[in-house]
């Protein structure tokens, strides 16, 4: 035991944080997308996995082919609204269970990354073109750390604000009002068919968005990149819910504050996920460090209502 504990380096994982919270943020966007299907629209959409790594496909080859990468980074949001919007028809026009719908259309992008990309991996370098964001910014100098830090900062900041002020309007305010009760939204007029696919669309958007960053992030698209993001992104969720739901409540414009917990939620969990590594846990563990997370996380509420409930009862 006193050797294994001499083994572990404080300062590896202190460099390797920086690393970590970076990975967080990007995915983060990814997460905001799970929070706008699960919670506004209760949702169960798994075409994450597929719109990840779709995102991703679509950004580096078009870098690739000299296409800048903001422009790459723009077009592999529209490529998530797509993968979206054919998950929201097959539910909405063919009547096939939301589950099934995101679950056929995810089985379906990985052969349509194949084709984007050629083949199961594409690289991109930081040394060839200029990338967005890149792990060498993080691991480079403090000025190219203290700036992709700041960048990154402004942009989500800037994310959060557009998404706030968007679900504030009549069309933001039909989609929670779907995801509440949809039989009294189509009562009120709603077309509930139309917000589902919109809906499907913006969330698959923002993770087509994150894929593209994070293809860039790590320098290359996979084509299994995306596996177990819709995990990862409920970890985020739940996480974020967890340790400041309270706190975000008791906030004015709180539901700004609840997607920066979200974002916040995506950084804890691959915090979380370094210090694992850092303690040299089998990295076929890792999958099952992650539903455990999730699963913990999701019954700390119940659980916490349960206990409260039996004071009651009790008093």
């Amino acid at each position: 035991m006193l050797a294994y504990f001499s083994s572990l380096s404080f300062l590896t994982l202190l460099r390797a944080l920086p690393g970590s919270v970076a990975q967080g943020m990007v995915w983060g966007i990814m997460a905001l997308g799970v929070y706008i299907t699960f919670r506004l629209l209760d949702f169960a959409d798994l075409t994450v996995d597929g719109s990840m790594a779709f995102g991703a496909a679509v950004c580096v080859m078009l870098i690739r082919g000299g296409v800048h990468p903001i422009v790459a980074t723009l077009i592999a949001f529209l490529a998530g609204m797509v993968a979206g919007l054919v998950t929201g028809l097959l539910n909405t026009l063919l009547g096939i269970p939301g589950i099934l719908a995101s679950i056929l259309t995810q089985i379906g992008l990985y052969s349509i990354n194949l084709h984007v990309m050629g083949k199961s991996n594409q690289p991109v370098s930081v040394d060839n073109y200029p990338l967005l964001v890149s792990l060498r910014y993080v691991t480079g100098s403090a000025k190219s750390r203290a700036f992709f830090f700041l960048g990154m900062v402004i942009f989500l900041v800037v994310l959060i604000c557009v998404l706030y002020s968007y679900f504030g309007t009549e069309q933001g305010q039909a989609i929670r009002a779907t995801g509440c009760n949809p039989n009294m939204a189509r009562a009120q007029g709603i077309n509930t068919n139309f917000i589902k696919v919109l809906t499907l669309m913006i969330s698959n958007g923002l993770v087509g968005l994150s894929g593209a960053m994070y293809g860039q992030f790590q320098g290359a698209a996979d084509v299994n990149m995306g596996r177990g993001a819709i995990v990862i992104g409920l970890a985020a969720v739940i996480i974020g819910e967890v340790l400041f739901g309270k706190w975000t409540v008791k906030r004015k414009a709180a539901f700004g504050w609840t997607l920066g917990a979200v974002i916040i939620g995506a950084i804890v969990y691959y915090l979380v996920y370094q210090f694992v590594l850092w303690l040299k846990m089998p990295s076929e563990d890792m999958k099952l460090l992650s539903a455990v997370v999730v699963a913990v996380f999701l019954a700390i509420p119940y659980l916490k209502e349960k206990k409260s409930q039996r004071k009651g009862a009790k008093a």
